[in-house]
């Protein structure tokens, strides 16, 4: 008997199924009952492989539905899904993508299954998501100011300004509290923050945006975060390496960390200074020890040992 891919389309309100190579389709309401009735229609085809589309967060709560089950769920890139139907010509652009593809994507690519995460870590990172934020907003409205020139306006940015950064502060205390509740996560961010570059935001970003860190190879962990250099080409034509695709807010979270790392922890300032002085441009340099920075932090917590600097 053939093998069993399913692939599930999230929307707001439905869920849209598609079965290969059987062809079956069927659809589903997103909510509880309707998740349970997946489970139960799934379980009884026993499913090798089980892809959802990321849908801006509409997935999560199908994906931990279906893993909570047993079920082999894995969550897909729609970016990947997309040029996927485009090399089989099936679909433009801009066109939406539909069950049938996303099954499609998975019988052909397999992707690797991984830790759909738990109802802890989820919390986490909604708070980690509020508390950036929030930063956004303050640094929005401070940029603002600067362009102001009437009092009464430059009051409000200050009164708006002094309630984000109370907001601030009450998700600061709301993230210390929840972190707190697992000794595992406390170890996980001792080890983290003693690297030099590296303190507490960017930790707990890392805990709740990327639970495969200290799992998987260097170039696995540079590519999950998309700082893994990939190269235009055509025949014998090379153009420019570039980075992306992978999780723009756990990139974000390191070149802050790397500009830091680059000044203050001496390892990777030798490093960043010794490719700017090879003629290497700075944002290259500085992309460079993000990449270095993630790669050390894998190794951390794979062996479970502190940062030890290495001798000049």
């Amino acid at each position: 008997m053939d093998a069993l891919v399913v692939g599930i389309d999230v929307s707001k309100d439905r869920l849209d199924v598609a079965v290969r190579p059987t062809g079956e389709s069927f659809v589903f309401k997103r909510t509880a009952a309707g998740i349970e009735d997946l489970v139960a229609r799934l379980k009884a085809r026993s499913p090798t492989l089980v892809a959802i589309e990321a849908t801006g967060g509409f997935e999560a709560v199908v994906a931990a539905g279906l893993a909570g089950a047993g079920l082999p769920v894995v969550v897909v890139n729609p970016a990947q899904v997309r040029a996927f139907a485009r090399a089989l010509g099936k679909r433009a652009k801009t066109d939406p993508i539909d069950a049938v593809v996303i099954a499609h994507f998975a019988e052909a690519t397999k992707p690797q299954l991984r830790q759909i995460p738990d109802e802890m870590t989820r919390l986490l990172a909604e708070l980690v998501a509020r508390r950036r934020q929030i930063v956004d907003m303050i640094a929005a409205e401070g940029q603002r100011a600067g362009r102001m020139s009437d009092h009464r306006l430059t009051r409000s940015i200050g009164r708006l300004r002094k309630a984000l950064e109370k907001e601030l502060d009450e998700l600061d205390r709301l993230i210390d509290d929840h972190m707190r509740g697992s000794a595992v996560w406390v170890e996980t961010e001792k080890l983290l923050v003693s690297v030099p570059g590296v303190g507490k935001t960017i930790a707990r970003t890392l805990i709740a945006e990327l639970p495969e860190l200290g799992s998987l190879d260097r170039r696995q962990i540079a590519a999950l975060v998309g700082l893994a250099p990939w190269t235009r080409q055509s025949g014998q034509w090379r153009g420019k390496s570039f980075i992306g695709g992978g999780r723009k807010s756990v990139r974000s979270s390191l070149f802050v960390g790397a500009m830091v790392a680059a000044r203050y922890n001496p390892q990777l300032k030798r490093f960043r200074d010794r490719l700017v002085a090879a003629g290497k441009p700075k944002l290259l340099a500085l992309v460079a020890v993000a990449r270095k920075l993630i790669t050390i932090l894998n190794a951390i917590l794979r062996d479970r040992r502190p940062w030890q600097p290495l001798a000049a």
